[in-house]
């Protein structure tokens, strides 16, 4: 099995195939005990979002880790999509929700990855 650093750059690479726009990666790590990452894009529509979707957790199952808890689904029209898978939790977001939460800021004391993938 991969680790953990391997899996989110794969990730990052699968989600760039479907060309997610402002991929972010931030370790969380050091300041919390919910996930080693959080991998955050954006989605320019709704069969952008189901494509994201899918290809996470594609990508995600041939590497052998199961979805924990889903919120969110593209075929219900969902602005925000979480998929935990543990180690690593997913974010899709659509442009408006993800310029509404915010969450590089709420969590910029984690270690952003995007130069080291």
């Amino acid at each position: 099995m991969k680790n953990t650093d391997d899996i989110v750059k794969g990730l990052y690479d699968s989600l760039d195939s479907k060309k997610a726009e402002d991929i972010r990666v931030i370790k969380i790590s050091d300041i919390s005990d919910i996930a080693d990452y959080f991998v955050i894009a954006t989605a320019n529509n709704i069969n952008q979002m189901e494509a994201l979707q899918d290809i996470t957790e594609e990508y995600m199952t041939r590497s052998g880790i199961n979805a924990k808890s889903m919120e969110g689904h593209s075929k219900e029209r969902s602005n925000w999509i979480l998929m935990d898978f543990g180690d690593i939790i997913v974010h899709l977001f659509d442009k408006e929700a993800r310029e509404f939460y915010n969450l590089e800021h709420l969590w910029k004391g984690g270690r952003r990855l995007e130069t080291e993938l």
